[in-house]
């Protein structure tokens, strides 16, 4: 069974930052592309960022752009969301997913994802 676990959300002030984990099971971790979507209230899920199975390649929104970092440990089947410079803006539920195609093509499209995390919340407040 395929699961995805994210975690690492909180309060935090605007300015400051936040790294959030992706732990994933149930399939060969490295040989799938993850994503990082969020969804702030009253809103559409969006998509935030991805990066290959190798690692190698990595895609953001242009609204995370230079603020955010993705990067995976395959060793440890995880990914991870870097955030910093955080904005209110940026409040949301953020949820990790992958999907059973492989590669990355039209990362941003949430339609093409098969698996989702749970979601861990981030709110960023002052």
């Amino acid at each position: 069974e395929v699961q995805l676990q994210a975690s690492g959300g909180g309060l935090v002030q605007p300015g400051g930052s936040l790294k959030l984990s992706c732990a994933a099971s149930g399939f060969t971790f490295d040989d799938y592309a993850i994503a990082w979507f969020r969804q702030a209230p009253g809103k559409e899920r969006e998509a935030i960022s991805c990066i290959s199975s190798s690692g190698e390649s990595t895609y953001y929104a242009d609204s995370v752009k230079g603020r955010f970092t993705i990067s995976r440990d395959n060793a440890k089947n995880t990914v991870y969301l870097q955030m910093n410079s955080l904005e209110p803006e940026d409040t949301a539920v953020y949820y990790c997913a992958t999907r059973r195609l492989r590669g990355s093509v039209n990362w941003w499209d949430r339609s093409l994802y098969d698996y989702w995390g749970q979601g861990t919340q981030v709110t960023v407040s002052s």
